[in-house]
């Protein structure tokens, strides 16, 4: 690991990693290197541990590794180097993040609409994320997953409450505007992943891995299988570990399908306390946001629940 950081242009890359996750082609116009040159550079802090690699489409994203031995030391050398040797690089991360924000304004532009039509149809936002942050941040997380993240908004709300969180979605165009989101913010203790809920691409939880608090805030209604997807949330978490389920409740807009892409108009109590049984989470409570103008038409429902132990056999 020393050896692979000792490098001047590794080092320049580690410290960039450890502030955003970066393309190779946004890594070569910050240092000014040739692509073979950045790409065996990364290869050899790969290997060593210090950097984490992954590809969404025909796109690879690089992050310097948040967990274990790699992470301590690319924190400790962070600590120690000089800010001033870091200002050009730096400089050039900023114009490559406004080239990010430009891309991901226009983008949300185009749909804005859309989304503002939804939310004119239920309770305001602002109250079912505070009551989200309110029951999932009541205890430490070490680590938060955000499964189905969109533009990152939970990651933003909850992200600064763990110690990591990771949100998951399978649109490009949203972790696009999701990593936005993060650098504005400089939230440096979260990541977005390409990926798909039905496989989530993580090891079964355990007792000293996994995710202590999984949320499905607003995803559900667009899948074929909710249940599948609330049962590898159940594979990844921890045991005693916190799911929440922030979704409609049971409604006749069927505008929402045909125009929206939803498949599913909404769940019941029952429905969703099924889901929870056969995945091995006991229910722990729930909460409504029932409308509260004319012009809304849809109900709100928080349901939460709990990670069971597990038996030897089912941990094995």
């Amino acid at each position: 690991m020393l050896r692979a950081a000792g490098d001047p242009t590794r080092l320049r890359l580690l410290l960039l990693l450890r502030q955003a996750e970066l393309t190779v082609s946004e890594l070569i116009e910050i240092v000014g290197q040739s692509q073979p040159r950045v790409s065996r550079h990364l290869k050899l802090l790969g290997e060593a541990g210090l950097v984490e690699r992954f590809k969404e489409g025909s796109w690879v994203f690089c992050r310097a590794a948040d967990r274990g031995t790699g992470a301590e030391l690319s924190r400790v050398i962070a600590e120690l180097a000089d800010p001033q040797a870091q200002e050009a690089d730096k400089a050039r991360l900023d114009h490559v993040r406004k080239g990010r924000a430009a891309a991901a304004a226009a983008y949300f532009k185009s749909n804005a609409a859309e989304w503002e039509r939804i939310r004119a149809l239920h309770a305001p936002e602002k109250d079912v994320e505070t009551a989200i942050a309110r029951h999932l941040t009541a205890g430490k997380i070490e680590s938060f997953l955000d499964a189905g993240t969109g533009t990152g908004r939970m990651l933003e709300l909850i992200a600064p409450h763990a110690g990591r969180a990771i949100g998951i979605d399978v649109s490009p165009d949203m972790l696009a505007i999701a990593r936005d989101r993060l650098l504005r913010g400089n939230i440096q203790n979260a990541q977005v992943r390409l990926g798909d809920t039905y496989r989530l691409p993580f090891p079964n939880g355990s007792a000293a891995s996994g995710f202590d608090v999984v949320l499905f805030h607003q995803v559900l209604h667009y899948l074929d299988d909710p249940q599948h997807a609330v049962a590898e949330a159940a594979r990844v978490m921890t045991p005693g570990g916190k799911i929440l389920i922030a979704d409609f409740t049971p409604h006749k807009e069927e505008f929402l399908r045909e125009e929206f892409a939803h498949r599913r108009l909404g769940f019941s109590d029952r429905e969703v306390e099924g889901w929870f049984a056969a995945a091995g989470l006991a229910p722990t409570g729930s909460e409504t946001f029932a409308p509260k103008s004319e012009g809304q038409k849809l109900t709100v429902k928080l349901w939460l629940a709990v990670q069971k132990a597990k038996s030897k056999k089912e941990a094995a």
